[in-house]
């Protein structure tokens, strides 16, 4: 049974099967025999019997299926009580077929990611054997019939599991899965990709207004300055304005009604895909947060993405035996090297309706999947993502993770739910994404070359014309600790919101025609807050400053007057929104003992600044590197100390 011939293929065994002795790899199954049940067992499950797997556990996996509306060996591999390897080599043996593990030549006709999804791909008949398959769900129920109809497939068929499958149709499709994950929206659109970088004629404005203000300047210094000071203060007043309707908007969105919970058969495949890069430090609690999940465990389709030469990480994932709900995928080399490439990755693999997108370090409440799918189920198909909110896990670790917290509490409690209701654009945050993944298909995914992916897709997403909403549920996030690692981190989203601001910018009449005039003032005020004021902040304070200690100003015409009255209004409601929005924020997130920090919320903007020069400089030199935020640091993380409990129980339970 275990006799490899060359190619990784296993030598036909025999079909007499009443020889054929327990599997050795079976005899250490996790789990305690269960009682048995009345259910009949499916042919997907009954022919393991013959090997030594028990039937309490098969019948139970066959209860799950019928509970969750499944196929028996999704809900029996889920379990984790047979690992994928076994069932398949089973199967194979059952079959009287080949087993497949190690590498194999596939057929011309061998597509991808099609043949990954039917379970069935040609081989070029080398070995002698002229198809691969990985069945699951009618394609194993009908090779079981034939089985049982007596029907030979020992030259025609040779089985391996579905991971490998995967594996071996990605290797021999790699142009493909690279040409798709770096370019597919460069070259279906270019306009709305980063790669294209800034147009002949946002260079051409850009330089000419720039000539045209010098100019000014040199002939008449203070008109010159007047006006600008003028159209930049109007601008900046509407964006704090903004800023403030949203934050009043957040507050109208009352408590949902109570609805029943939905019955795990109505609930759709959830495909989890989580981009790791150097992440071995994380890899437990990681898992350990997922395997939290309220959600049926068959109906989960977990993707962890990794680099080609990430191999700590890939060790830290193989050395906890994960089931078959997870898979890893392998991101081959190519450029750029970033998120949105490695998630674009693993797109054609899913096979969920809906998909979420979590980082290494993230913790998401338990009910999160289960919260979002109820949502999608009872909304029209126009509402193509949800995004969860996030917070900080370890506030005690620093003043800057204290601040940090606050700034997220503003953001994901009060900003982005004011937005929504609004029903106005919103830039999305980096993880917790919710998707209809036909939708996520249809506008092209992520864009590869954009280091903020998130928000750009949020962006593209309302210009194609579906809406985001708000999930009140929340997920743990690890915010740095260090200075230079916040400025590392903060230095990127500020590229790639520079990125995106370039990229909407492109085209202003087709970005009004797609989004609407109002919706299109309302981004450009939002991309104003975002891009264009970090960098002047600490001009605009040090002229408060000024301006504070030389006394109000005496205005000796209507202009000026108008200028004075618009400037303190813009410096006095922004350092009022500041603070009014942060109070709000921290209410809701429960963060209010952390009201000493307040007054450092403005240095923290001044670094804020700093962080946007230096993105600057990136963008001009390296605007596609991706600046890599180290994880598993935490000092007071919660969820670390949940995860150590729950790993001293499961030993507990284990020695007991």
């Amino acid at each position: 049974m275990d006799l490899r011939g060359p190619s990784g293929i296993s030598a036909a065994p025999s079909r007499a099967l009443a020889r054929v002795p327990p599997n050795p790899a079976l005899s250490s199954l996790p789990g305690k025999p269960l009682a048995r049940s009345p259910v009949k067992l499916p042919a997907a499950l009954a022919f393991l019997s013959a090997y030594g797997v028990d039937s309490g556990l098969l019948h139970s996996a066959a209860e799950e299926a019928c509970r969750q509306a499944v196929a028996p060996e999704a809900a029996l591999l889920a379990s984790g009580t047979v690992r994928e390897s076994v069932f398949y080599r089973c199967l194979a043996h059952y079959l009287g077929v080949a087993f497949v593990e190690g590498d194999v030549m596939l057929g011309a006709g061998a597509r991808y990611p099609y043949a990954i999804h039917s379970g069935i791909a040609p081989l070029d008949g080398r070995g002698g054997y002229r198809w691969l398959s990985a069945p699951r769900g009618q394609m194993l129920a009908e090779l079981l019939a034939r089985a049982r109809r007596g029907e030979c497939f020992s030259m025609d068929l040779a089985i391996t599991t579905p991971s490998h499958m995967s594996r071996l149709l990605c290797a021999g499709a790699t142009s493909t899965v690279l040409w798709e994950a770096s370019l597919g929206l460069a070259n279906l659109d270019p306009s709305l990709s980063a790669k294209a970088g800034a147009s002949p004629a946002q260079c051409a404005f850009a330089m000419a207004a720039t000539s045209a203000a010098s100019f000014a300047f040199c002939l008449t210094p203070e008109p010159a300055l007047a006006f600008v000071s003028l159209a930049m203060t109007c601008f900046f007043l509407a964006s704090i304005w903004l800023r403030l309707f949203a934050g009043a908007a957040s507050t109208a969105g009352g408590r949902e009604p109570y609805r029943p919970r939905v019955e795990d058969r109505r609930l759709p495949v959830y495909s989890v895909v989580v981009a790791l890069h150097r992440e071995a430090r994380v890899v437990p609690q990681l898992i350990a947060a997922l395997d939290a999940i309220d959600y049926p465990r068959s109906k989960l389709d977990i993707k962890l993405v990794i680099e080609h030469d990430d191999h700590a990480t890939r060790h830290a994932i193989e050395a906890l035996h994960l089931p078959a709900t997870y898979e890893i995928v392998v991101a081959p080399a190519g450029w750029p090297r970033t998120k949105p490439r490695a998630l674009n990755i693993a797109l054609p693999l899913v096979r969920g309706e809906l998909l979420v997108v979590f980082d290494a370090e993230d913790a998401p409440a338990p009910g999160q999947l289960r919260e979002a799918a109820e949502r999608f189920l009872r909304s029209p198909r126009e509402l193509a993502c949800l995004q969860a909110r996030l917070a900080i896990d370890n506030i005690e670790d620093s003043w800057l993770t204290r601040l940090f917290a606050v700034e997220y509490a503003v953001l994901f409690d009060v900003l982005n739910p004011g937005l929504a209701e609004l029903g106005l654009p919103l830039p999305l945050g980096g993880s917790s994404n919710h998707f209809r993944t036909g939708v996520l298909r249809e506008v092209c995914g992520w864009d590869a070359w954009n280091v903020t992916e998130d928000a750009d897709l949020g962006l593209r997403l309302a210009r194609f014309g579906f809406h985001i909403g708000i999930l009140p549920s929340s997920t743990q996030e690890e915010a740095p600790a260090r200075l230079d690692a916040w400025l590392t981190q903060r230095r990127r989203w500020s590229k790639g919101w520079m990125q995106t601001f370039i990229t909407l910018t492109r085209d202003p009449r087709r970005l009004i025609c797609e989004l609407g005039a109002a919706n299109s003032l309302a981004l450009a005020l939002t991309m104003t807050g975002l891009v264009i004021a970090p960098p002047l902040w600490p001009f605009f304070a040090w002229l408060f400053v000024h301006d504070l200690r030389a006394g109000l100003p005496s205005p000796d015409s209507a202009l000026a007057l108008m200028e004075a009255v618009l400037w303190m209004s813009a410096c006095l409601f922004g350092a009022g929104s500041i603070l009014w929005l942060a109070l709000l924020g921290m209410k809701r997130r429960k963060l209010l003992g952390l009201w000493p920090y307040l007054p450092l919320l403005f240095p923290y903007y001044l670094l804020t600044s700093a962080a946007a020069w230096l993105a600057l400089y990136d963008l001009i030199l390296r605007p596609y590197h991706w600046h890599k935020t180290e994880h598993g640091l935490a000092k007071t993380s919660r969820q670390a100390m949940l995860t150590l409990a729950a790993r001293a129980a499961a030993a507990k339970a284990n020695l007991l």
